[in-house]
């Protein structure tokens, strides 16, 4: 085939380490010019396309799921990331329960309160974890919440949340 052919076809080939050199795996060709294609438009498509395939798999935070599980009041969704024990501090009571108890207690605190809203004040990393303060909105008033999780193999765990009246 003439240069002058080459120059007007893409070829696509597949090539694999062989004895420290490439070879040939396969190869083929498309016989459309390649002046009909716009070879940096593709790229750059292409580029983009990834970086956005890229760049939604980021991956959320645990204290972002405990955020929105208490804007939503939502004690099952919370406790997904308790620890075996939690140490849970109402303004009525203070003690440290096992994972079952710490959602029971905490489902009844939401639904004794009903819950409306959390507005995060401040939010942090500290040695081993993450850290969360803010507002619990419910209707028998606000409460100072502050939220505390600790690595454990690998994984993010609550480990103590409290729950402060406003007055």
């Amino acid at each position: 085939m003439p240069v002058s052919e080459w120059e007007n076809m893409l070829i696509f080939s597949i090539l694999v380490p062989a004895k420290g050199r490439l070879k040939d795996l396969a190869y083929f060709s498309i016989n459309t010019p390649v002046k009909t294609f716009c070879m940096k438009k593709i790229m750059v498509t292409l580029l983009l396309g990834v970086s956005l395939i890229l760049t939604s798999f980021t991956t959320q935070n645990s204290i972002d799921g405990v955020i929105g599980a208490l804007r939503t009041g939502s004690s099952s969704e919370l406790s997904r990331y308790f620890d075996d024990n939690v140490d849970i501090t109402l303004p009525d009571k203070s003690d440290s329960y096992s994972k079952a108890q710490a959602q029971l207690i905490v489902k009844d605190f939401f639904g004794n309160n009903g819950v409306k809203g959390f507005e995060l004040r401040h939010k942090g990393d500290s040695p081993g974890g993450h850290y969360c303060s803010g507002t619990l909105q419910t209707t028998a008033g606000n409460f100072r919440t502050n939220v505390f999780m600790k690595n454990k193999n690998g994984k993010e765990v609550l480990k103590e949340i409290r729950f402060q009246a406003i007055e």
